[in-house]
């Protein structure tokens, strides 16, 4: 799938859309960030955001669905990732989202999440989207609980050779159904 077949979704304030060259230094600078970084591993150099950043855009080619650039639609700003997630190994289809730290607290992790959360159900033959999370990751959960995801079972996670114990929140299809009111005739 080339970048520019990404299917486009939009929500009341953000675009989710393809990745494009000029967003690597947004990208590098989200993965570079500490604080982003808390709950999802180590800072990444720049070389490091580069291979993150083909590796999201190869999902899209190698599963055909992936993560979204989310854009502000007030001034065009690239604020983080948001999509589908599912590499060798993983759970289950994750839905997962990473803001840049001047982007928090405004609702739009939980915005495009839902949005995602929409798309993987509309385009995808799966009874039930996860969210992996770190157990003392409060904000994450804050969202996950806010697109109807519930707390599961606790597993770790192995990336890279190193485990990392996550909380699996999960929403069925016929709970997105009932929420969202899709299942309606």
């Amino acid at each position: 799938m080339a970048v520019d077949m990404i299917p486009r979704l939009e929500t009341r304030r953000l675009i989710l859309r393809g990745w494009q060259a000029a967003d690597f230094d947004g990208f590098a600078a989200i993965y570079g960030d500490a604080d982003v970084m808390r709950f999802l591993g180590p800072v990444q150099s720049r070389s490091d955001a580069w291979n993150g950043l083909a590796r999201t855009i190869g999902h899209w080619a190698l599963r055909g669905y992936g993560t979204w650039a989310v854009e502000r639609k007030s001034d065009h700003a690239l604020i983080g990732r948001v999509g589908l997630i599912n590499p060798e190994g993983w759970p289950g289809l994750e839905v997962g989202w990473t803001l840049a730290r001047a982007h928090w607290g405004h609702g739009f992790a939980s915005e495009a999440a839902s949005a995602a959360l929409s798309y993987g159900f509309l385009t995808q033959s799966v009874d039930r989207l996860i969210s992996c999370i770190d157990p003392g990751n409060h904000a994450s959960q804050a969202v996950a609980w806010r697109i109807g995801e519930q707390k599961g079972p606790r597993q770790d996670l192995v990336v890279g050779g190193q485990a990392y114990p996550v909380d699996i929140w999960s929403i069925t299809r016929a709970e997105w159904e009932r929420r969202s009111g899709a299942g309606q005739g």
